[in-house]
């Protein structure tokens, strides 16, 4: 089995995800880094010079390949639930873990990391927090219909959102 980590950007999917594979012996495999990997740039110089529609290909891709592992701890695009098939892919590969946070924590730790900017293109031509809010609204259903579980990692640290994972998918380990 698989576990997914899926949400906005932000919300501690690479954070959670590096830390679990940790607790639970795993490896951990970030989608993105993927497909950074296999098309030798950036997501950002993928979608400026390609387009959002080619990356979300890529990402169908990296979903799918991953999917056919076992394993591992996987923490996919944030867009990553647009697709019916990528939902379908971690839903028989394995358990899903929706990590959410509030627009303005995503706001704040989006303008706090260095990788915002190099790394992750804008989605729309809003500003940032109006981008935020109206691209949640529009996933949020998405996340919601895909999770087995959904965590907040506003009100826990990434050891007690492991810890829940853990004991949500692995009760009887210690």
């Amino acid at each position: 089995m698989n576990i997914y980590l899926i949400g906005y950007r932000c919300t501690g999917k690479t954070s959670v995800g590096m830390a679990l594979a940790r607790t639970l012996s795993m490896p951990f495999v970030d989608t993105d880094e993927v497909i950074v990997e296999k098309a030798g740039k950036s997501v950002a110089d993928i979608v400026a010079e390609s387009g959002w529609d080619h990356f979300r290909s890529l990402e169908e891709q990296a979903v799918k390949e991953i999917a056919s592992l076992s394993g591992h701890i996987v923490a996919p695009g944030g867009g990553a639930v647009l697709f019916a098939a990528n939902q379908e892919a971690m839903k028989k590969s394995g358990r899903i873990v929706w990590l959410v946070a509030s627009v303005e924590a995503i706001k704040d730790r989006m303008e706090k990391d260095p990788a915002t900017l190099g790394n992750r293109p804008s989605l729309t031509s809003q500003g940032l927090y109006e981008e935020i809010e109206s691209v949640l609204k529009q996933r949020t259903p998405l996340y919601n219909d895909a999770a087995d579980i959904t965590l907040d990692t506003e009100t826990k640290n990434v050891e007690e959102i492991c810890l829940e994972i853990k004991k949500s998918f692995f009760p009887d380990s210690h």
